[in-house]
């Protein structure tokens, strides 16, 4: 060190006398060997302080002090910053395995719009994070009947999309089961109930489409009402069914219920991110999906469902607060 301090002040002196851009330079040089030689910033304002001290002997003895404090000050802005650095390391590697996590998911939990000549079905569904805490997944192994479970896991990021692939998983091996919403809810439940974690919760709407009797069947575990549009008696119902949770305990019944549908009707079946727009003054979310439906009647199914997150996402003050997921059944 005592080597360094003498070069310094070598350097120092040449540049107060004469200060020119060689000087800077050689002192540029001077701070890169110190870097090499992992020399802390303190020690630096250390070597700087003795350059000072022996080149104006008489320096006022505050100034010396004042040294003393900013050696002090970056001490402390030393460790700061290796801990800010070991943070942002941290963060890079959190984010390369949630891409990594954001891909599985995405082929994982892929699932396939039907396209069938007897019901038009669209869907659509916009994350708020990487990882999707909502989920769709269709069934149509024949062409009489197409089922669609609307998911929304309590929870977000990777243990919400651990508890995902469980309900696909389930999903899955009832796939050329009976279709009964009551069923199939009952069953999802007992495997959520045994396989996740007591604070992971699951809301689920359950539909089965009978494509020769134009009949849908659903069934509901805590999931935000399905919206019916009659276009005969040109009225919405809510497609109320009450049933828990899956996952909140082992043994639950789940009613289910039966409509037929009609010409032009149609069917909406969200997440309660659609309806996360409850700030705007005094609108009533449902209310404004109902009209907002009716308006773009004429679409397909797949463009009414765009064409209703558009309109949200444009509304003032909008904000996405949570996945974002539509599916619209349209006879």
């Amino acid at each position: 060190m005592k080597e360094l301090q003498i070069q310094y002040q070598k350097i120092l002196s040449d540049f107060l006398a004469n200060q020119t851009e060689r000087n800077l330079y050689i002192g540029q040089n001077f701070i890169r060997q110190l870097i090499q030689k992992k020399v802390a910033p303190e020690e630096v304002i250390n070597i700087h302080k003795y350059a000072i001290e022996q080149i104006y002997p008489d320096l006022p003895e505050d100034i010396s002090h004042s040294y003393d404090f900013l050696i002090e000050i970056m001490v402390h802005f030393g460790l700061t910053l290796k801990e800010h650095q070991s943070l942002l390391e941290q963060q890079e590697e959190l984010r390369m395995e949630m891409n990594v996590a954001t891909k599985i998911q995405n082929m994982i939990l892929r699932t396939t719009v039907p396209v069938l000549d007897q019901i038009d079905i669209g869907m659509l569904s916009v994350p708020i994070r990487k990882m999707n805490g909502d989920y769709v997944h269709f069934l149509n192994n024949n062409d009489s009947v197409v089922s669609v479970a609307v998911t929304d896991v309590v929870g977000k990021g990777v243990p919400a999309a651990l508890c995902m692939s469980m309900v696909k998983y389930g999903l899955d091996t009832l796939e050329y089961a009976t279709k009964d919403p009551s069923y199939i809810l009952e069953v999802l439940n007992r495997i959520i109930e045994k396989s996740v974690d007591d604070s992971m919760f699951v809301s689920m709407f359950y539909g089965t489409y009978n494509i020769k009797e134009s009949k849908f069947t659903y069934g509901s575990a805590g999931h935000e009402p399905a919206i019916y549009y009659n276009a005969r008696k040109k009225t919405f119902f809510d497609l109320e069914s009450k049933g828990l949770l899956l996952g909140v305990m082992p043994e639950v019944t789940y009613p289910q219920y039966d409509i037929c549908l009609e010409e032009n009707d149609f069917i909406i079946m969200i997440t309660d991110g659609v309806t996360d727009f409850r700030k705007q003054g005094e609108l009533d979310p449902r209310d404004v999906i109902k009209n907002l439906a009716l308006n773009c009647n004429h679409l397909s199914a797949q463009e009414m469902c765009e064409e209703m997150y558009t309109y949200l996402k444009n509304l003032p003050d909008f904000e996405l607060e949570d996945d974002f997921t539509v599916v619209i059944f349209k006879k």
